[in-house]
């Protein structure tokens, strides 16, 4: 008997799959397709076990409904373009093509060795011109159909990258990758007209049904739909050409514990005053130098600046409200100004108590609960409960009674209305989408400046605007800026001379569409209708739950945006069918100390027992994870050298539902790769045992094999792949205990082998080959249960006697009450119990489950 030898096996069937062309994507009409994607990766340059588990889940679908006689799309790309690239190349002396071309190239051939159903030949990545080319084209289609313009922003800068940076690319106020100190700014910026869709896109989300409701949860608050009164303060000798303030409020309810009026830094009001006011001023700029992130805002020092003027209360002209610059007010979300209650609004009472600015509550618990509430006015927390919670209201606009929050607001938007005080709006939290970004690795924006023409879209037929290859970054800031012979351009429309725009795109943009082009990544258009109608919608699409929100939004926006220009059918403006979140992949850090006390980490692989090489004991702090700078990261390439690719498959598979993280661990490496070596035993000794006939012990393993076919397709049909591995445990015990004949052995071995060629797709090959099969497993058919051989023809009942389980039989399923009764009444716990003759009290048989005996 041959050996399990992992690294044998797993190149020579890489190599069959590749000359067969098995997993080559091909449009057959008439036949079921099914498009399985994992989210593509950054080119960091190396695979981690968090990308083995991703794509290996991915992989298992695909495998599976090939076998189901799917026609299967599972490609691969490259989300290549970013400031990481950028900021690599200015570290290395590199140019950012270059360095992310030899990632690509390395992360492919560690994806190869992990044995993927991938259809290597639609592989894109976003920094090829083929592809950033029909992404400028639809930046065009966009333009022209109004979903793209240009308007003066405030945003997060950089000042040592020189570059705006996302929300989520700020991190405790500094930028992600330089660590300096964001500031807000104002430029002018090209945004995508994303909040034209925030109804479709919220409602929609309700048809999702395969989508994870936490995900759906985070898009809704995101999209943010509120109802809300907007309505205006009148200034009390504001500066001329300032007469009023604009408010809009989601708490209207509230407008009765009003006690200051804030507004943004950036607000009209507030620069208008600061020209005269020096002292002002400097609070704005030192505003500006915080980000945008509300969450960032949330958690800083409440500040702000008495400009001296005061509104009055549109209820009462004789109470007047103080107007304060604050730096938690934000301009571009409802009209940069509030109107502060601090009683219902832990910021605005953070506020409150540091200017000493008053605190009146507009309602309270409704029950009173005396003694265990304290009013924010007594020193009490601010009183925030959610609006479907009834209260209790000592200043409302329905009376002083109990209402919830939601009806107390129609009730004050009504009553402002009816009495002029502005009126009811529905407005989204979602803003427009910032795509403009002052570097070079991204995708060109296509248009020319001009100063006769303005603003000018470059023709189609010009496209693609490629990047220059001869860049420097010997200085701050966006290297095409300062490439004259790719900057300066005539215009497209009149001649003159003219510049392109130096701004590219977000990195958002090349990865809200890269679905629909692997349809058709060699296409002169963005899609073709044939491939985009046969192919789309991605039926299953797996990624990380950090995407949830803005990758997935800007992607359900993107193929509205690219169906309302031709490029998708109207069956795909919702491009993700199902959607998985996968959990993390952790492992324990291993820590020791230098001579100053400084945490130094050690890769797992320098530890042994706890140890180090040395026998230096090494703290185990619990499992996180996985991070480069924790040095608790465990390299692939590294497993499957030692014990193959189908130990790391089946392992990422096995410990925990997919949705949950799971714990990378050496022992649970090698126990896997054992339990693949003990599968590889079992089948090649049932095939070199002498042949037999058939025997008693045939049946019961074909009813095993059967129900195991069942349930590991139960368990790949809903993602729970843990619980499809743990039942191929428990059908090799049963096959290797089995006293069945050889014939129903090697029937039983085959349904096993294609069971775990999803998961372990090398070994599967190799011992479908072993066991005779025809072709290549991955091809075969996927086995199918029988319905009668799920049913067993005998069920076991235990016997209860006055409530305590004595005995139990053993009948046929189909055996009939009385008979039942009978074999009970024999049985030698019951006889015992009786005291030889007496009758039962009661003797109750729950076919199929149970038998009761009362005493």
């Amino acid at each position: 008997m041959s050996r399990y030898a992992a690294s044998e096996i797993e190149p020579k069937w890489q190599k069959a799959w590749d000359e067969a062309g098995v997993f080559a994507a091909k449009r057959v009409e008439g036949k079921p397709k099914y498009y399985v994607l994992e989210m593509f990766p950054y080119p960091s340059g190396d695979l981690h076990i968090g990308h083995v588990r991703n794509y290996t889940m991915g992989d298992v679908v695909a495998r599976y409904k090939i076998a189901t006689g799917h026609a299967v799309l599972h490609p691969m790309g490259w989300d290549a373009f970013g400031l990481p690239a950028e900021n690599a190349s200015i570290e290395r002396g590199i140019h950012p093509g270059v360095w992310t071309r030899q990632n690509i190239a390395n992360m492919k051939k560690q994806f190869a060795m992990l044995g993927l159903s991938l259809d290597w030949s639609r592989e894109l990545a976003t920094c090829d011109p083929e592809y950033y080319g029909q992404q400028q084209a639809m930046f065009l289609d966009f333009l022209e159909k109004g979903l793209v313009y240009r308007k003066n922003a405030v945003v997060n800068w950089d000042p040592v990258d020189m570059t705006v940076l996302a929300n989520e690319q700020v991190e405790d106020g500094k930028g992600w990758r330089s660590g300096a100190q964001v500031e807000r700014r104002e430029l002018t910026q090209w945004f995508f007209k994303i909040s034209d869709y925030s109804e479709e896109l919220l409602e929609a989300l309700d048809r999702l049904d395969n989508w994870p409701d936490k995900v759906k949860l985070m898009q809704r608050n995101w999209i943010g739909k509120s109802r809300g009164l907007q309505f205006a303060f009148s200034l009390v000798d504001g500066p001329e050409g300032h007469d009023r303030v604009e408010v809009y409020t989601t708490r209207p309810d509230t407008l009765l514990g009003a006690s200051f009026v804030g507004i943004s830094p950036d607000h009209p009001l507030a620069k208008a005053l600061e020209k005269a006011n020096a002292e002002l001023a400097e609070f704005n700029a030192e505003c500006r130098k915080m980000g945008t992130a509300e969450e960032e805002l949330e958690k800083a020092e409440k500040r702000g600046f008495d400009t001296g003027l005061r509104v009055r209360h549109p209820f009462d002209t004789a109470w007047e409200l103080p107007v304060y610059v604050a730096n938690f007010i934000l301009m571009d979300y409802g009209t940069g100004a509030i109107f502060g209650c601090p009683a219902h609004d832990a910021r605005d009472l953070e506020f409150a108590r540091k200017y000493e600015l008053p605190v009146v509550s507009t309602f309270a618990p409704a029950m009173g609960e005396a003694g265990t509430f304290i009013l924010p006015e007594n020193g009490g927390p601010a009183y925030v409960p959610p609006k479907t919670e009834t209260v209790r209201y000592i200043k409302g606009f329905a009376g002083d009674e109990a209402q919830t929050g939601n009806d107390a607001i129609d009730a004050a938007i009504a009553f402002c209305e009816a009495n002029g005080v502005g009126h009811g709006v529905t407005k989204f939290r979602l803003r427009d989408w910032g795509l403009s970004r002052q570097r070079y690795w991204g995708c060109p924006i296509p248009v020319v400046h001009c100063e006769s023409c303005g603003v000018v879209p470059e023709k189609k037929e010009n496209l693609p605007v490629v990047l220059p290859e001869d860049v420097t970054f010997d200085r701050p800031g966006n290297a095409l800026s300062w490439h004259p012979t790719w900057r300066d351009v005539p215009c497209p429309s009149c001649g003159k001379p003219a510049q392109r725009e130096t701004d590219t795109m977000d990195t958002f943009v090349d990865s809200s569409w890269y679905f629909a082009r692997f349809t058709s990544p060699r296409a002169e258009t963005p899609t073709e209708a044939a491939e985009a109608e046969y192919w789309m919608n991605v039926d299953q699409y797996i990624g990380g739950v950090e995407h949830a929100i803005l990758h997935l939004l800007y992607s359900r926006f993107f193929a509205r945006a690219m169906h309302a220009c031709g490029h998708l059918p109207a069956s795909a403006i919702e491009p993700f069918d199902a959607l998985f979140t996968q959990g993390m992949v952790t492992h324990e850090i291993y820590m020791t100390r230098d001579a100053n006390g400084r945490a130094v980490y050690h890769l797992p692989s320098a530890v042994k027992d706890g140890k180090l090489a040395d026998g230096t004991e090494v703290e185990i702090i619990p499992s996180a994870k996985m991070s480069k700078s924790k040095k608790n990261v465990v390299d692939p390439v590294d497993i499957i050298n030692q014990y193959g690719a189908d130990t790391a498959r089946w392992f990422v598979l096995s410990d925990s539902p997919p949705e949950r993280d799971v714990e990378w661990t050496a022992s649970g490496a090698e126990a896997t790769s054992k339990h693949l070596a003990r599968v590889w035993r079992i089948v090649t000794e049932i095939v070199e045992a002498p042949e037999d006939g058939a025997k008693p012990a045939d049946k019961d393993l074909l009813r095993e094999m059967h129900k195991a076919i069942h349930d590991v397709t139960m368990g790949i049909e809903s993602f729970g792949f843990n619980t499809s591995v743990a039942r191929l445990y428990a059908f090799t015990s049963a096959l290797q205990k089995s006293e069945a004949g050889k014939a129903a052995k090697l029937e039983a071995a085959k349904a096993l082998v294609q069971l775990m060629s999803p998961m372990t797709p090398h070994l599967a090959e190799e011992l479908w080959s072993v066991l005779g099969g025809e072709g290549l497993v991955t091809e075969a058919a996927w086995p199918k249960a029988d319905p009668a051989m799920l049913i067993d023809d005998e069920v076991t009942l235990p016997i209860q006697i006055n409530g305590k389980r004595r005995s139990e039989i053993t009948v046929p399923r189909d055996m009939a009450k009385d008979e039942i009764e009978s074999l009970v009444m024999s049985d030698a716990a019951v006889v015992r119990a009786l005291e030889g003759g007496a009758s039962p009290k009661k003797l109750i048989v729950v076919p199929g489950r149970i038998v009761n005996v009362v005493i």
